[in-house]
């Protein structure tokens, strides 16, 4: 009986934790995103008259909207430990970021481990599955120049054509350098079977971890970013000088990013919201590869994809078997190092986010009263 009770008295408080943070992210969307919105447009004549100013303020309104969903996260317990390469050096260099994709605490996940990077989060491009359009921070990512892609054979092609068009007019014109995607095309859990199904039809390595990448999206950013080409590859090093003594303009790296979830439970965005599950550590190994060693034709791309993702593979099966990743070649031992957020920063732009709800609320509120 007594059991019972405790039991009874620890789901209750999960319940009224739940509820709570609910609540609170909730009155949280409903002041920060008409805020982040209502901004823009009175920042609308900057927009005319310098462009490149009016992107900044938008990337820094942009970073700290995604530092309020870290801050739901970082508030339950919900941290990054980091692995591999250090980012943070080539964090003002150009790079297309290629992440496994497990569930959708994933980009709740970058947005959070990317939040000490430098500008990386204020100048990136997101590509996104389309249903993103319709959810709370759908509208933020529109006027930021997120690309939302729809899947299945029916709209790949004109969705490629699509992303062509959307990268030639907002990446450079809006100062962009990093830009995410998912090449798997979907979460493990729904792609696995049917990956499956294709490996063993054409001989290729049977993945439990990841599934087979799609070459579509990725092939037409290399294309249209990446410097010019050399011998089928991308032509420039990664931080070389121009000939002007600038560097290049294009793509200068890959970042590999493979995401590990203790025991292989993927966090979806209902647990940063509601926070039931308890406090845990989510794991990111990174691996930097130079523009120069990416192929962009169609056979070797894909055969230089499918290798990253057998990685991909073999570092998840050393992780949920050992709990960590396995050191870089000719190392003894995995260096792993703990990202933090500043809890002080995050208090900042939370109540920075308050304040303006409050602000617009009242301007709003005057103006309806003269009108009418």
């Amino acid at each position: 009986m007594a059991q019972l009770l405790e039991d009874a008295r620890k789901l209750g408080w999960i319940l009224l934790k739940s509820l709570l943070r609910f609540v609170f992210m909730f009155i949280n969307n409903c002041v920060a995103i008409p805020s982040y919105c209502l901004y823009l447009i009175l920042l609308q004549p900057l927009r005319v008259m310098d462009s490149g100013t009016f992107w900044q303020i938008e990337g820094i309104m942009f970073r700290w909207m995604l530092a309020m969903v870290s801050s739901w996260g970082w508030v339950a317990g919900y941290t990054v430990m980091e692995w591999g390469d250090d980012v943070r050096p080539i964090s003002e260099e150009e790079a297309m970021v290629i992440v496994n994709h497990q569930a959708t605490g994933d980009v709740c996940t970058l947005m959070m481990c990317l939040q000490d990077k430098g500008t990386v989060v204020r100048k990136m491009m997101w590509l996104m599955d389309h249903v993103f359009k319709y959810t709370n921070f759908g509208l933020v990512s529109l006027i930021h120049g997120d690309f939302f892609i729809r899947q299945g054979k029916a709209h790949r092609d004109k969705q490629l054509i699509y992303l062509k068009d959307h990268l030639d007019r907002y990446y450079h014109s809006r100062d962009r350098k990093w830009i995410v995607l998912f090449p798997e095309g979907g979460f493990l859990r729904k792609r696995r079977e049917t990956s499956q199904s294709f490996a063993k039809k054409n001989s290729l390595p049977h993945l439990s971890h990841v599934t087979l990448p799609r070459l579509g999206a990725t092939q037409v950013i290399l294309k249209t970013l990446g410097p010019q080409l050399e011998n089928g590859n991308l032509g420039a090093e990664a931080g070389a000088p121009s000939l002007s003594g600038s560097k290049p303009r294009g793509l200068q790296w890959v970042v590999d990013v493979t995401i590990a979830y203790p025991k292989a439970r993927p966090m979806d965005i209902q647990t940063w919201i509601f926070g039931y599950r308890p406090p845990t550590v989510t794991h990111v190994h990174y691996r930097l590869y130079p523009i120069k060693e990416v192929p962009v034709e169609t056979e070797p791309l894909t055969d230089w994809l499918y290798q990253r993702f057998v990685e991909k593979e073999d570092l998840l099966a050393h992780f949920y078997e050992t709990g960590a990743f396995p050191p870089p070649k000719g190392q003894k031992e995995a260096v792993s190092r703990a990202m933090t957020l500043d809890p002080m920063w995050l208090c900042i732009i939370q109540s920075l986010a308050f304040a303006s709800g409050y602000m617009w609320y009242n301007v709003l509120q005057y103006f309806y009263c003269c009108l009418f």
